[in-house]
């Protein structure tokens, strides 16, 4: 495979294979076929007692990506027999009580997103003082250890759009708009901050409204029109990223379309030159190495990270790469 352009400097790689099965080919396969063997039999691939994780997510309905970590968070699930109970909403308030809801539950860990950490820090603490253990995923690096989590695994979004920053100047773009889909995402703030601080072109942030597509189009198509000096706009999620491609299309505009997130149809996109590049952050190993730490912190009293987050990106995927990865945004694990 050909080597993917990566910005997870701080080198926490080697942290991260010691809770896979094997980091070479060899031991991949071998946790694979075990895996598959267990399915076979009915049983999970370990004898530790049937564990109840719960994860809650800000998830907003059809979100393909959130699709993707809920699938290897149940794959983990699966191997380490683990009773896996899944949940989202959008609205903060409402995650916070599908938390609570957890924690009156009595699970034995959860996994949870802080997309809206001032709204999610009570609900985390109450699973904290209940003696239950917590992992933060996908956002809300900077909150997640003074909240009590255990560790928290996803990409430094400031890190990600610094990238993004530096391959739009290796484009030489020089005026690009970053799309915003969900209004008080910090991590969304933080990703088109970090475009801005490595960008030697102007950047203009543009709030749409996320939960309706068409809206989203016109407001990017408008943007397109009124400024031809765009080129480069920036999506904030997979999804978006075909809905730009129409406004593009619609304002009759040269501007290039790039995208954080990778799902099938991005790949598509980017191996037919529709797209710039995307930057993956990996939502698939988010989901399996949540539900894999709690597993290893309950059996073992392991924890990664010494502190740190666990990255999972970015990794800048181009043309050269979609190919590669296509077969695996189809089966739905990138």
């Amino acid at each position: 495979m050909a080597r993917f352009r990566t910005w997870v400097g701080i080198a926490l790689a080697g942290t991260l294979c010691a809770s896979l099965a094997g980091c070479s080919s060899t031991g991949g396969k071998r946790a694979e076929d075990a895996r598959k063997a267990a399915a076979e039999r009915g049983t999970s691939a370990v004898t530790t007692p049937r564990w109840t994780f719960a994860m809650v997510t800000h998830a907003g309905d059809g979100d393909t990506f959130w699709d993707i970590v809920q699938s290897g968070a149940e794959e983990a699930a699966a191997k380490d027999n683990i009773n896996f109970l899944y949940s989202h909403d959008d609205e903060a308030q409402q995650q916070a009580q599908l938390v609570d809801a957890a924690v009156d539950k009595k699970v034995d860990g959860i996994v949870v997103t802080l997309a809206k950490p001032d709204a999610m820090k009570a609900a985390v603490a109450r699973a904290v003082a209940a003696g239950i253990p917590v992992v933060t995923v996908n956002s809300g690096s900077a909150e997640s250890k003074a909240f009590g989590a255990l560790t928290h695994i996803g990409q430094d979004e400031t890190i990600a759009g610094q990238a993004v920053g530096e391959e739009l100047n290796e484009r030489g773009r020089e005026k690009a708009v970053c799309v915003l889909h969900e209004q008080g995402n910090v991590g969304h703030e933080q990703r088109c901050a970090g475009i801005a601080e490595t960008f030697d072109g102007q950047v203009q942030n543009l709030y749409v409204t996320g939960t309706s597509m068409p809206d989203v189009q016109s407001a990017i198509e408008a943007k397109l029109r009124t400024d031809r000096a765009i080129d480069a706009v920036v999506t904030l999620g997979a999804p978006y990223a075909d809905t730009a491609v129409k406004a593009k299309q619609g304002a009759d505009s040269g501007a290039e379309i790039d995208t954080f997130d990778l799902n099938a149809k991005v790949a598509a996109l980017l191996k037919d030159g529709t797209l710039g590049f995307a930057v993956d952050q990996q939502p698939y190993l988010q989901g399996y190495e949540a539900v894999d730490l709690l597993w290893l912190y309950r059996y073992n009293a392991d924890v990664l990270g010494g502190g740190k987050p666990v990255l999972t990106g970015p990794q800048i995927i181009t043309k050269d790469q979609a190919a590669e990865l296509e077969e695996y945004t189809k089966r739905g694990t990138r």
